[in-house]
């Protein structure tokens, strides 16, 4: 396939496909969180190379796995250390696309700024240029980063959406397709609020894009459902993927299911349940089960 059919394929599917996203991309920060969740203790690893090189076993036996299968899952968020390491001696995007048909997506903010505003705007990003130009070079489709709203400060709100698009536009100039992610803290008193606030500064920015600018958004769950219908028929839009952000696998899926059109974007919620213990087939089985229930949940 030529790489300009390749991308169509790609835009295509996740445009209109069937399924959802597997969030792989636990960063430097939390992958001994995600490797403690898998049953590998911070004492099996002595240095960061280590510790990578587990969580890259970890990704690599979820991605071969048989339930990874493109009939549930449309794509898949890498993090850059995965992107630069191979599977079965393919790079990680290649396998993916290649051998599964599942699109490949790169993390690419370097995390939180402090709070201000009632918001956590992304700190800078300062080799993005250079890490999209691998990127495009690994054959990634595209990007995710990811801001926090902790509160309904109409002043932050929009400041994490300005610095979201404009980031974002970097990125589609690029020839890759952003994921948007202003999340909206499950936990936060004024959740609802804040997203009605959020939604009038999405549909701000959408507005301003020129006509052949495509994005994807990754939000929260909305506390009323259908919150987001309209965004997810904008002509800029080419999906609304949810996050699980901190709900449970069960409690995640059962409120995305009441939100149509909404498919998931879990990370935690893919993994739970899931051991470096576990024989294979337990291991199949269980991720096979967990696949199936996100998968449902996204088809509603």
């Amino acid at each position: 396939m030529e790489n300009k059919d390749v991308k169509t394929a790609q835009l295509n599917r996740m445009h209109s496909g069937k399924g959802f996203i597997a969030a792989l991309d636990q960063s430097g920060g939390s992958t001994p969180k995600a490797l403690a969740q898998y049953g590998v203790q911070e004492s099996s690893y002595a240095n960061e190379e280590e510790m990578y090189t587990l969580v890259h076993e970890m990704r690599t036996r979820i991605i071969k796995s048989p339930a990874f299968d493109s009939q549930y899952i449309l794509g898949a968020i890498l993090f850059e250390n995965t992107m630069d390491r191979k599977i079965d001696g393919q790079w990680t995007a290649d396998y993916l696309w290649e051998k599964k048909n599942i699109v490949p997506f790169l993390k690419v903010d370097k995390g939180l700024a402090d709070l201000n505003n009632g918001v956590q705007i992304m700190k800078p990003i300062s080799n993005l240029d250079d890490l999209l130009t691998r990127a495009v070079a690994r054959n990634v489709f595209g990007t995710k980063m990811r801001s926090v709203i902790k509160e309904a400060n109409p002043v932050g709100i929009r400041e994490v959406v300005e610095q979201q698009f404009a980031v974002g536009l970097q990125i589609f100039e690029k020839g890759l397709i952003p994921i948007i992610e202003p999340e909206v803290d499950i936990y936060s008193s004024d959740k609802e609020k804040s997203e009605e606030i959020l939604k009038e500064e999405i549909k701000k920015q959408l507005s301003l894009l020129d006509k052949d600018v495509k994005v994807m958004l990754k939000l929260s769950i909305p506390t009323v459902n259908d919150f987001y219908k309209e965004l997810m028929s904008d002509p800029h839009v080419v999906r609304v993927v949810a996050l699980s952000g901190g709900y449970g696998q069960d409690e995640a899926n059962q409120k995305l299911a009441e939100n149509h059109g909404l498919i998931a974007s879990f990370s935690r919620a893919l993994s739970e349940g899931l051991s470096a213990n576990q024989s294979d087939a337990d291991f199949n089985t269980k991720i096979g089960q967990t696949i199936n229930e996100i998968y449902e949940a996204s088809i509603t």
